[in-house]
């Protein structure tokens, strides 16, 4: 552990070194950043999982129960579907191929500890008397990261590791999400369960398409629930969840797959008012609950990224740009991480006081998901693109650009 730690520091900061030397770094050195990036905040946690050792040295800094018990998986799920795409792409003989083949090794390896019933991190997804409905949030993202990463996380395993995830996820399905976002996580491991087995209960997949059908609130926005709240949960989990789910809709010829097209414009019009949220100085509004997931909040734009779908209104390289330097910002704050690498709580540093109550460390590492754009290979045109202002930059150095519109409900 301590050998991939000082390699994961030696490239960070070799990486922060280079992009603090130039603002507008090309696009393999925005690469080369992020990747550091990710894999500084996941090593810590893939390297003790894939040895059965996290529940050993995982810090445990949380006033809840619940938490406490649940927050190892909150980290093992969250590093998990943060990392997939990147992963997906599998080894190669480049420097970041070696490290990426690394990485998809230690992912599936902590897979396996997680779900094996014998193992001592062998992680509860179901119900529990201390974990509580926790799990299924969990669930969740491990669905997720499966569907985003099959070829590394899933075709690997042996056919009696593969029943352990399948019924890890099953447990799931005794708990009742919370009539929110939370819709979306009981389809979402739904969705991962008819695509790698067949198994399906239509009504937990079906529930949380149809009730956010009734929660669009215009402009690419859906309220949590029946009501709007201004924060990212459009971005953490509703897009995201929402294009997973209706893509295997698709696949396997549902009806509801005739959603897609339409819940695409919306995520395009979602992703052009996130890349319009970056100040020309590389901060956004932190704003709303679960600030402490940082750059998490740019997930949203990273998924329409990863998917190639950028509308035409968003340049690649002002993109790719613009979250870097959101990503550096919230990274390099001092207090960001412990002495041992573990992250803390915090949006910019270490924040205690912005933690809200359903928080825990293992919570934190949910940032990496602001990061899956990395799952797209080094020479796609997103990386190749110049840098170039983002959108905010331009207006406020006096450039002209053009006017922004809402988007057009059909």
């Amino acid at each position: 552990m301590k050998r991939l730690f000082l390699l994961v520091m030696t490239v960070a900061l070799s990486a922060s070194s280079m992009a603090a030397a130039a603002d507008n770094a090309g696009g393999a050195q925005d690469r080369a950043y992020l990747v550091s990036v990710m894999t500084r905040i996941a090593g810590p946690v893939l390297e003790a999982l894939s040895q059965n050792k996290l529940a050993q040295v995982f810090p445990v800094r949380d006033w809840d129960r619940k938490r406490q018990d649940c927050t190892r998986t909150e980290a093992f799920a969250r590093t998990l579907d943060g990392i997939a795409p990147w992963i997906e792409l599998g080894p190669d003989d480049t420097a970041e191929g070696r490290l990426r083949g690394k990485f998809g090794h230690l992912a599936r390896l902590s897979l396996i500890n997680a779900t094996d019933p014998h193992s001592p991190d062998y992680m509860t997804f179901g119900a529990s008397a201390t974990v509580g409905n926790q799990a299924l949030v969990e669930a969740a993202f491990v669905a997720q990261a499966l569907l985003r990463a099959p070829k590394v996380l899933w075709d690997p395993l042996t056919a009696a590791q593969k029943q352990n995830v399948i019924a890890a996820l099953k447990t799931s399905r005794s708990l009742k999400p919370v009539n929110n976002n939370w819709l979306l996580f009981a389809s979402i491991v739904e969705a991962a369960l008819w695509h790698f087995t067949g198994d399906v209960q239509p009504d937990r997949l079906d529930h949380g398409i149809d009730q956010f059908q009734q929660w669009y609130r215009g402009d690419g926005v859906y309220g949590d629930g029946a009501d709007f709240h201004w924060d990212y949960y459009d971005s953490y989990v509703i897009h995201p969840m929402l294009l997973e789910i209706l893509a295997i809709c698709q696949e396997k010829k549902d009806p509801r797959a005739s959603l897609y097209d339409e819940e695409l414009r919306r995520a395009q019009r979602y992703a052009t008012i996130l890349e319009r949220q970056i100040s020309p100085e590389g901060t956004f509004p932190i704003m709303g609950r679960s600030s402490a997931y940082r750059f998490a909040a740019f997930q949203g734009l990273s998924e329409i990224i990863l998917l190639k779908k950028l509308p035409p209104e968003i340049n690649p390289g002002a993109a790719r740009t613009g979250i870097t330097a959101v990503v550096r910002r919230m990274i390099e704050a001092p207090g960001t991480f412990d002495k041992d690498g573990w992250l803390q709580i915090g949006a910019v540093g270490y924040q205690p006081g912005i933690r809200n109550n359903y928080n825990s460390t293992g919570s934190l590492y949910f940032c990496l998901t602001g990061l899956i754009h990395l799952g797209l290979p080094a020479g796609d045109p997103f990386w190749i693109a110049p840098p170039a202002d983002w959108t905010q930059r331009k207006i406020w150095s006096g450039q002209d650009v053009p006017g922004d519109h809402a988007l057009e409900e059909r």
